[in-house]
């Protein structure tokens, strides 16, 4: 299969296409600008309908209809336009609507700069709207991995209609990389006799709705979402690991910094250190478990940001106290470098070998 080389920000829109959507609402914000202006250029040419929306809290309730009529559509933006959209994005999880979120990350809070960042795990993994609910959260790495999760994250949401969102950087947004679309896992799919199709006359109408006014309702309504989010962290869990059972010190990082981190890991072996990584993929669900494998003898777990602290809550979490955990991240559209990943492995390791 023929390689392609692309920016990461197009690679989202080709994988899209590929996986069947043919609907995009949106509305341009750096870093991700050049996602809505090729769905602009491409969705037209399958028949498709690309909608510049007025604001991005219409374009996510362009979405919820689109959605609820059964098919394939997406959204994306950035920081404070995601921002902007998360009243939309729990009313999706309320109504158990499939469709798959863009975020490619700036620096904040608020208008914050164009830089890449993580600043937004909290808001994407603890939910930025009201409500108990969960979005699939996928984070990858590069170009590649951006479009095997692309078309992955939309069966997901079909499969468990809910909304699963692609959290990437303004690094892998702007990035060239070559990319091969490949033929995704089979899942099997449940039909949508839920969508607002039309009923001919055959069927009492579909009622899409997040509105439970009576108190029992709503609490049937959620127990069944519990079930499903159950459901999801024991099948979706995706995470790569790296001599976690013999690192002196094992690093925590995701996205694009993990490439970072791989760079630091490969200069402290040449030295002599002995250090394991652990790259979630899944943000939610988070591999929890695969921190029990880490071994017994380990000096401390580094976190490894682009923001002041974020994922180093779920990585206690999954230590239990077990094992010190430290933190290393830049902000503000900085991004942190293998030397300084280095220096910090060497401080918690205790001094050179």
């Amino acid at each position: 299969m023929r390689k392609v080389l692309m920016k990461g920000n197009e690679a989202i829109g080709a994988a899209a296409i590929e996986a069947g959507c043919k609907y995009f609402f949106g509305y341009p914000i750096t870093p991700q600008s050049e996602l809505p202006e090729y769905m602009a250029r491409e969705l037209p040419k399958i028949g498709g309908v690309f909608l510049q929306a007025e604001s991005e809290i219409a374009a996510i309730n362009m979405v919820y209809g689109a959605a609820g009529s059964g098919v394939r559509v997406m959204t994306s933006s950035s920081s404070p336009g995601m921002a902007l959209k998360q009243e939309g994005i729990s009313y999706m999880a309320g109504a158990e609507l499939p469709c798959v979120i863009v975020n490619i990350m700036r620096g904040g809070p608020g208008l914050g700069g164009i830089q890449p960042s993580q600043t937004d795990y909290f808001q994407a993994t603890r939910g930025g709207g009201n409500g108990d609910y969960r979005l699939v959260v996928l984070a990858p790495a590069d170009v590649q991995e951006l479009v095997d999760l692309i078309i992955e994250g939309f069966d997901i949401a079909d499969q468990y209609r809910n909304p699963v969102m692609i959290l990437g950087d303004g690094m892998i947004g702007q990035m060239m990389e070559p990319v091969e679309f490949k033929e995704p896992k089979k899942r099997d799919l449940p039909e949508k006799d839920w969508a607002t199709t039309g009923t001919e006359g055959k069927r009492k109408p579909n009622i899409i709705n997040s509105l439970y006014l009576a108190p029992e309702e709503l609490e049937k309504h959620n127990i069944k979402l519990q079930a499903k989010y159950r459901e999801i962290k024991e099948k979706e869990v995706k995470v790569q690991s790296y001599n976690i059972e013999d690192g002196d010190v094992v690093i925590a990082a995701y996205g694009t910094t993990s490439r970072i981190v791989k760079t630091a890991i490969s200069q402290l072996e040449r030295e002599g250190y002995k250090v394991g990584l652990i790259r979630p993929i899944t943000l939610w669900p988070y591999p929890y478990e695969e921190f029990q494998k880490i071994n017994d003898e380990c000096k401390g777990i580094l976190t490894v940001e682009m923001n002041n602290g974020q994922m180093i809550d779920d990585v206690k979490i999954a230590v239990e106290g077990k094992y010190p955990v430290y933190f290393y991240g830049r902000t503000g559209g900085m991004v942190p470098t293998p030397d300084e990943i280095v220096k910090k492995v060497k401080e918690i390791h205790g001094g050179e070998i």
